[in-house]
């Protein structure tokens, strides 16, 4: 079960001891030979020159590199800069979002959707990058129905996206279900489950929150209780996610992509469970 292709997700730092971290981090998860590693992109570019220099430094250390590009504030001059410096890089791969509007940002941005940045990066770039997109299998928080999400996912497939990462969730059986909608509607692009490690329940809550994933009650409750407990929190969050995994590869799916939060230690112990070395 363990051959299926991994890979993990980092925010850029702020700070000189936030790239230490970062680094050490990036080196104990390297040693499973993870696909690649991706980096996001602040809102209306805020992160840009930190994206670029932190895909700098895992490029340089000789690891896949994907950079987020979002539509969110970006201009086709801006996302053409932005291309050809990581083309010039020897950058392979792009994972291309709309992205959240931050609060105070007037506009959008000269993208007002996925699918338009995705068909610029092909104009633009041709065959050059595999591009990745989000998916959502408990369906986008501000699509009007399910059926409405599965054709703007399919728009970013048709708009020539190689292969799709998904938002975190915890029930399986929602994946299975996205998946065989997509099936359905001739979308074949691989969807690679998103994993979100539990470490702490107030972060999580927080998170989900935010982008719609749902916790289950039998997830939420015992988190609840634990309250303050760290130990037990991530004890229990392990075993959660262990076996989310677990039942994720045995279903079918193409690999694992994990959100770090720059960290590996939760990330690093649920592999291992899983057989990864």
């Amino acid at each position: 079960m363990s051959n299926k292709p991994i890979s993990f997700e980092f925010f850029p730092p702020q700070t000189a001891e936030g790239t230490g971290k970062l680094t050490a981090a990036r080196q104990q998860l390297a040693m499973l030979r993870p696909e690649f590693f991706s980096v996001t992109f602040g809102a209306g570019g805020s992160t840009q020159s930190r994206t670029l220099e932190t895909i700098r430094q895992i490029h340089d250390e000789g690891h896949q590199a994907a950079p987020h590009l979002s539509c969110v504030g970006s201009t086709r001059e801006n996302i053409r800069t932005l291309l050809h410096a990581y083309k010039d890089m020897g950058i392979k791969r792009i994972v291309a979002l709309r992205g959240d509007m931050p609060s105070g940002m007037g506009s959008i941005g000269e993208f007002h959707y996925a699918n338009e940045l995705v068909s610029f990066i092909r104009a633009e770039t041709g065959e050059h990058f595999h591009i990745e997109v989000a998916a959502y299998p408990e369906f986008h928080p501000q699509a009007k129905s399910p059926r409405d999400d599965l054709a703007n996912f399919k728009r970013k497939v048709n708009a020539g996206a190689d292969s799709a990462i998904t938002q975190y969730f915890y029930n399986a059986d929602a994946y299975f279900r996205f998946v065989e909608d997509c099936r359905k509607l001739g979308v074949t692009a691989p969807v690679v489950p998103g994993i979100m490690p539990i470490v702490k329940f107030s972060q999580l809550a927080r998170f989900s929150d935010a982008c719609g994933a749902e916790i289950p009650r039998w997830i939420r409750k015992p988190l609840e209780s634990l309250g303050d407990d760290s130990t037990a929190v991530k004890s229990f969050g392990l075993d959660v996610v262990t076996q989310l995994c677990e039942k994720l590869l045995a279903g079918g799916a193409p690999g694992l992509h994990f959100y770090t939060l720059n960290q590996a230690g939760a990330s690093l112990e649920i592999l291992h469970r899983l057989g990864y070395k």
